[in-house]
């Protein structure tokens, strides 16, 4: 797997969304990959951020462009099935 192919499966991988196969090499790559296991920490950690701010404040949740909800559940129900 190369570093382009990483971002390209990135979501996936950090949603568990990946066959065991392309797991598999996406975990070889980032043991062998300093810079995409920064990457992939740092993706994770932006999450997690912004799940924090969300759950904090509501009012910023309220405020959220309805087309942006309905895109972010559009592509979690992608994932799932």
């Amino acid at each position: 797997m190369t570093c382009r192919q990483l971002v390209d499966f990135l979501a996936e991988y950090v949603a568990d969304g990946l066959e065991v196969s392309e797991r598999t090499a996406f975990a070889a790559h980032l043991a062998d990959c300093p810079a995409c296991a920064d990457y992939v920490r740092s993706y994770r950690d932006t999450i997690a951020l912004v799940k924090d701010a969300a759950r904090d404040d509501e009012a910023a949740v309220a405020a959220m462009p309805p087309e942006l909800v309905d895109a972010i559940l559009d592509a979690a129900r992608r994932r799932r099935s």
